[in-house]
Parts: structure tokens; sequence; C-alpha cells
């Protein structure tokens, strides 16, 4: 699970802003949606706030549809799901526009705002944004702790993603698979994603037996020939790309340049409509996917993402990975707040979510959540073990979505 969202954490993204608060609504369902969202549970009574950080949309990125399938999802969980505690939940939403500064910003007028606790999306400034939010004892749902700190906090940060599935071990297993001993990331040049590399990466391919290189481009970089070359001259193994789609589309491209024909691995918001338009079919057929969920494929989770988006939202692009963690994420503090009695603070929301059996998390197949502290003992705010896969055919579509590595999360 952590390749698609690490695709939505790098994304880098221009424009600031924040949104405005959202207030339950109660929309028409339309009957080929209603029998797949549910019967009506509306929330009553106060609203309570929660908090929505968002790098948003900049020149290189637009990621704007996170904050718009937050608030439709807000809407859903009001209208189906007795919001949290039973009151209906009012989202405060900021966007950071990927400046350290901003995302502090954000963090502040929600701390002002009174929320009680906060999803942080796809942001490049994660730790700007969490440190504040910490400091003030808000709970915070990420989609991985992509920092140390976040990471390693026992006290009010949970990730929803395995730390090491999608970003180690996909590659490393499918080079195995392959009969390579190396692995050569092509990742793009932005803290968020070279600083696990340098830290986490050494020690898990040490212990895997599998060599490790790692060549960090700057993000914007049209052509990418001269890296490829490079690359190429020096047995690289088996190949992962890690970016947005554009910078996907520049290393792919690439490699095809310089006629590279090993196996190539990467994550689910790097295959988008503009990939497969861009990028010849040969070079994406048979590419390992590692995604965040399952977009572009019928099942319960798809199925209920679109509804979602159809009925309470407004020109939601629904094959959008980014679109659908923003959706994973939001639910994930609904469900895991399920059942809190007393007063709805952060205190007792933080308690709630600890305290929780293992559950499905929604839009994400048959993985669960549990947010014990003991997913991953090496990284306490994990609630995640395993994530999903999929290999692309000749026109960069998914094949058949299957969960890997989705073990019980013990007491």
């Amino acid at each position: 699970m952590l390749a698609g969202a690490t695709a939505g954490l790098l994304a880098l993204v221009a424009a600031c802003g924040s949104g405005g608060d959202d207030k339950a609504d109660s929309p028409t369902v339309a009957p080929s949606a209603g029998s797949v969202l549910g019967p009506v549970n509306a929330a009553a009574g106060a609203p309570v706030k929660i908090g929505f950080i968002s790098d948003g949309k900049t020149d290189i990125s637009d990621n704007s549809i996170e904050i718009t399938v937050a608030k439709a999802t807000v809407k859903y969980l009001n209208q189906h799901k007795a919001g949290i505690g039973g009151r209906p939940i009012e989202l405060v939403s900021c966007e950071s526009a990927a400046d350290p500064s901003k995302g502090t910003d954000c963090a502040n007028r929600l701390i002002e705002e009174k929320v009680v606790a906060t999803v942080i999306g796809a942001s490049t400034v994660i730790g700007a944004a969490w440190e504040p939010l910490h400091a003030a004892h808000i709970p915070v749902m990420l989609y991985s702790g992509v920092t140390k700190a976040t990471t390693q906090d026992t006290e009010s940060t949970f990730a929803i993603q395995d730390n090491t599935f999608g970003f180690y071990t996909l590659p490393i297993q499918r080079a195995k698979d392959a009969g390579l001993k190396k692995v050569t990331y092509v990742v793009i040049d932005v803290p968020a994603a070279v600083d696990s590399l340098k830290t986490v990466a050494p020690g898990v391919f040490q212990k895997a037996g599998v060599a490790l290189n790692v060549v960090a481009v700057p993000p914007g970089t049209a052509d990418m020939t001269p890296q490829m070359q490079n690359i190429v001259s020096k047995d690289p193994g088996l190949v992962f790309v890690l970016g947005n789609d554009s910078f996907c589309i520049s290393a792919f491209k690439g490699l095809q340049a310089v006629g590279f024909t090993g196996p190539i691995s990467t994550i689910g918001g790097c295959i988008t409509d503009a990939t497969r338009k861009a990028v010849p079919g040969s070079i994406l057929k048979g590419m390992t996917v590692a995604a965040s969920a399952p977009i572009g494929a019928d099942n319960a989770s798809t199925r209920l993402y679109n509804a979602v988006a159809e009925t309470y939202g407004s020109g939601i692009d629904t094959t959008r990975n980014i679109g659908m963690t923003s959706f994973i994420e939001v639910t994930a503090l609904v469900t895991g707040a399920q059942g809190i009695t007393g007063d709805i603070t952060a205190a007792n929301i933080t308690s709630t979510i600890k305290k929780a059996p293992q559950r499905q998390l929604a839009g994400a197949l048959d993985i669960g959540f549990r947010c014990n502290g003991k997913a991953d003992p090496l990284a306490p705010s994990t609630c995640v073990r395993g994530g999903i896969i999929s290999v692309l055919d000749d026109k960069g579509q998914p094949q058949a979505y299957k969960v890997l590595g989705a073990t019980p999360i013990e007491d």
C-alpha cells in the first residue's frame, strides 16, 4: 500500500490556499448507488471538526482532488455511517502548496479551529504540518510514516500502509523472482522520497541479500535519457521507478530510448491515462505495480468509492489513485474511532483508535488495519501489514489485483 500513497507524497504541487469548511448535507442517493452506499444512518447533533491538509495545486502537479474527495467522503459518512460518535463531521481543509511554512500554518489554523483529529493527505511537507499537531496532542491519520518522527511516534500518529511493502518488499521479491541481485531506484529528488532510501532502505536490502542503487532525478526533468544510459551501463538489475506520473513517463521513455529490456516495477500513481498515452504498451506490459487502491478494476472497493464520488462529489476523476487514497484515509479515521463513547475529544479519539480491534480498510480490498502499535514493531505508528499488487497488460491496464502479506495484527 505504501506505493500508491508515496505517489501522492511525491507529486510536487503549487499554488496555495485553504479550503472552506464543509458541513453535512443530505443529497438524494441515486438508485444505482443506493445499494452500494448502504442504508441511511444519518448523524445528528453538534458537528465535530476534523482537519484535512493537502498540498493542493501547484505548477508541477494538481492534487486538489484530495480535498474534493475528502468532502464527498465526509458527506457519505455523515449520511450513512452516523458521522463520528453519531455526530456530523465538519471538514476543515487547508492547502500547504508543498511549502513547509504553509504546512505549519495549516496545522496552526486547524489547532485554532479546534479540530479533534486531522488527516494529512499526499503532502510533501508532512513533517512541517505534523509537528504542531503532535505538540497539541491532536491525532493524525497518514498514509505512511514518511519521517522518522511520524514513523516512530507511539502517541497519536496512525499510518495506514505497510512501510516496507511497496517501497521495499515488492521490488526485492520481484528481483529475486527474476534471478537478479540488484534493484536500481529511479526516484524523484524530493526529501519525502529520498530520505527513506538513504536511511531505512540500506538495512532492508542488506538483510534481503539484494544490492541497492539509488538514482535521484530532479522533478521536472523532461529528458532522462542521459541518466538512464548511465544506469543501464552499470547492470541495474530490476529498475524501480518512484515519482508522480509525469516523472515516471520521462523515466519510462528514457529506459525505452536506451533499449532497456529488463524488469521494471513502479507505484500505482505512476500509471495514469497520461502514462498510457505517452508510453508504448511494450514498455508497460509485464510491469509489476504496487497499488494503494484497486483503481481500474471492478470490485467492492471501487464500487463503493465510485458511488461516493458520483453521489456526493462533482467531477471527481475516479481513475486517479490519489483520490481513492484520500477516501481510504478519511474512512480509516472514522472506522478506527467507531464505537467511541463520551465526549468526542482528541484524547478520546486517540484512545479509541488504539483500542480498536482489527477492521477492514475501506477501499483496499481485504486489507485490515489495527493501530495498537504491533503491526510493525520498528514503525509503531503503522496500522497495516501487506499490500496490493497487479501486473500491467499491453495497454497499461492492471490485471486482477491481489493482496499479499496481509497477516493478522495480534493483541
